[in-house]
């Protein structure tokens, strides 16, 4: 494996960054997953606008997105893949021992790795922490992860493959790596950003594509929803068949289905969209 450094694309081996890095130290840096289809990366443009969003929400300077988009193609080109979840990291760079950021200037990483075709179909459940909707952390891409951490955790300890949170006034927020979508009445619904969740990528263009709306939804919206879906980069629309071992009848539903055809209708005809 190949991964790119500060500028410089090494084996893996020898891909290395300070002990004393902001990002390890105290979690100061962000993050995007683009995926990959032989060789081509999905949504660059939109990843990278977030990823200069997440950067100056947390107070790093923006970064040189001439200079990712080097790294990315330098990363493609060593390490073929017929799909692969390509990571973008970028932190505060060396800096003392503490929450004080160091002035050695951010740490740009960018790696490959394989991914797998999701399956169309998932289970989940709800967890009991909660997203914090006014935060400073909120909606930014941070790899500040412990929580999800946790929370993936619990989840694959009882047989699903995500964790749901609600915010802080027990409204339904996000996955711990997915927005969330559902069908109540007819009507496609997803969570507003002002519930502390992630503007995701995938979320975005199947709000676009699929027609859905905004919506501030308590967390008991999953018992009543008639069909239930995650977005993610990597799942790009996947059917909720179970919710904390409660059925999802017919999953993947009619408007499930559709969301899925058109995602993967669009997304194929435009790597950029």
């Amino acid at each position: 494996m190949r991964i790119w450094v500060d500028g410089t694309l090494r084996n893996a081996d020898d891909a290395t960054v300070s002990v004393l890095d902001h990002g390890l130290t105290v979690g100061d840096g962000v993050f995007e997953t683009l995926k990959t289809v032989e060789g081509a990366a999905f949504a660059t443009t939109r990843h990278l606008d977030r990823l200069t969003r997440s950067a100056r929400g947390l107070g790093l300077p923006d970064p040189d997105l001439d200079e990712v988009r080097r790294g990315c193609e330098a990363v493609l080109a060593a390490n073929p893949a017929p799909l692969g979840r390509l990571r973008i990291t970028y932190t505060g760079g060396i800096s003392p021992l503490g929450s004080d950021r160091g002035d050695a200037g951010p740490t740009l990483v960018i790696a490959l790795g394989a991914a797998s075709v999701r399956p169309d179909t998932t289970a989940v459940v709800t967890v009991p922490w909660t997203r914090n909707e006014r935060g400073a952390l909120s909606g930014l891409k941070t790899t500040s992860y412990g929580e999800n951490v946790v929370a993936l955790a619990r989840a694959h300890a009882q047989g699903a493959s995500e964790a749901l949170f609600g915010n802080t006034v027990g409204r339904l927020c996000e996955g711990t790596g997915s927005n969330v979508f559902v069908v109540l009445g007819g009507q496609l619904l997803t969570p507003p950003l002002s519930s502390g969740c992630l503007a995701g990528i995938t979320r975005e263009l199947v709000a676009e594509w699929s027609g859905a709306q905004e919506a501030d939804l308590p967390l008991e919206a999953l018992d009543e929803a008639e069909e239930i879906f995650l977005t993610s980069t990597l799942r790009d629309v996947q059917a909720v068949r179970l919710v904390d071992g409660r059925e999802v009848p017919g999953a993947p539903g009619p408007v499930t289905a559709k969301a899925m055809r058109v995602f993967a209708e669009r997304a194929g005809a435009d790597l950029n969209p």
